[in-house]
């Protein structure tokens, strides 16, 4: 079944009892039993609930997996693979990451022990030099939040298939559309379901979709025992923006070339960050196993000038200043003092997250009127 069937057909049947189309809603909380332990498949529906799982069927189908969970949010699915994990065990991860999931390591996860490197993961000699044998994930983002870099996926599959080493891939940018992390190798791979996947910036979720039949178990232990479940309105909810993804990633992707070329050829601008273009680091490794480049990009002005970020982001019209990213609307963000204010000021600037950088979520709006909002914006600075 090709991708573009899959996202409304994979994984999914018709409810046996009415014929519906769409999943229903179960909003139960319990289900009846004929006597103790004799049931129809659910018990409590923080075990499972028919809605979630609908959904989790659709999310191992569209990553090329055999096992999907949902969450209440993407750090409540990073947390779960975090409880796979020992005290004394290490991680090795991007020196570009998401800020939630730094703060969850650096604040969370290191006071029980777990040590974390973070490491230039577009060069893969900087990862190979951290393994040892405490190490059990290596985390991979790719591509990179806010700075877009590129990650040989296949090659840290590679590094980690022979040493024991989970190999976890946060796909949310890139979405299965583009890139399917199992398929180069990778063991879990995670979503914030709230961006992409969900689409409409109406709902928080998490995903995380394996192949292994052991680890899907561990993992769904973790889920039931520490209950960070998503309910079931917000599994219909991602279910349904699931179904339209494909179209969705097809106008990201073109409204997202067209931006950044744009701001590629502003006199205004300093740096723009996406790995189409063929100067990007990894821009040939994106283009090996990514389809296309995405709707995700970044970019500083020249002088590097705090208060000119603050006036472009406060007069875009058509890009909402907001956290977030992946719906259908444009969105605008600040990563110094918003996504990743928790990552300390020197660390952000090491790997390029200075003041002026400006973090774009291209939408699906008519690509002139998100040109135009970028050009009347620009000549305020």
């Amino acid at each position: 079944m090709e991708f573009n069937t899959k996202v409304i057909h994979g994984g999914q049947k018709h409810d046996p009892s009415t014929g519906a189309v769409m999943p229903p809603i179960y909003q139960t909380s319990t289900y009846a039993q004929v006597s103790p332990g004799d049931h129809k498949g659910y018990e409590y529906s923080r075990t499972g609930n028919p809605t979630r799982t609908a959904l989790e069927n659709s999310l191992a189908s569209i990553e090329n997996g055999n096992y999907g969970l949902a969450f209440a949010s993407g750090l409540a699915s990073i947390d779960a693979i975090m409880k796979l994990l020992q005290p004394g065990d290490e991680v090795i991860s991007t020196n570009d990451l998401y800020g939630g999931t730094f703060r969850l390591f650096s604040s969370i996860f290191k006071k029980f022990g777990i040590k974390f490197h973070f490491v230039g993961m577009d060069n893969i000699d900087n990862i190979e030099k951290c393994i040892n044998d405490k190490t059990k994930i290596i985390w991979v983002e790719s591509p990179t939040n806010p700075m877009l870099n590129i990650i040989d996926i296949r090659k840290c599959a590679a590094l980690s298939r022979n040493k024991n080493i989970l190999l976890v891939v946060d796909n949310t940018f890139a979405t299965p559309y583009l890139q399917k992390p199992l398929d180069l190798g990778a063991d879990i791979v995670m979503h914030s379901a709230t961006k992409y996947l969900g689409g409409h910036s109406d709902v928080v979720m998490g995903a995380l979709i394996v192949k292994d039949k052991e680890l899907s178990e561990k993992l769904y232990f973790i889920q039931n025992a520490s209950g960070a479940v998503c309910g079931p309105m917000d599994s219909f909810l991602v279910l349904r923006g699931i179904k339209t993804l494909h179209v969705r990633m097809q106008r990201h992707c073109e409204n997202g070339s067209a931006v950044a070329h744009y701001l590629k050829s502003h006199p205004k601008v300093g740096k723009v960050y996406w790995p189409g273009f063929e100067e990007h680091p990894n821009h040939d490794i994106a283009k090996s196993q990514m389809k296309d480049f995405g709707g995700m990009l970044s970019f500083s002005l020249k002088g590097d000038k705090y208060e000119d970020a603050i006036k472009i982001l406060e007069n875009l019209k058509v890009f909402t200043l907001a956290e977030s990213l992946g719906g259908v609307e444009s969105l605008s963000g600040h990563p110094s003092s918003m996504t990743h204010a928790s990552i300390p000021k020197e660390e952000r600037e090491k790997i390029g997250v200075i003041d002026s950088l400006i973090r774009l979520s291209v939408g699906i709006e008519a690509e002139k009127d998100l040109l135009a909002d970028l050009e009347n914006a620009l000549q305020l600075v």
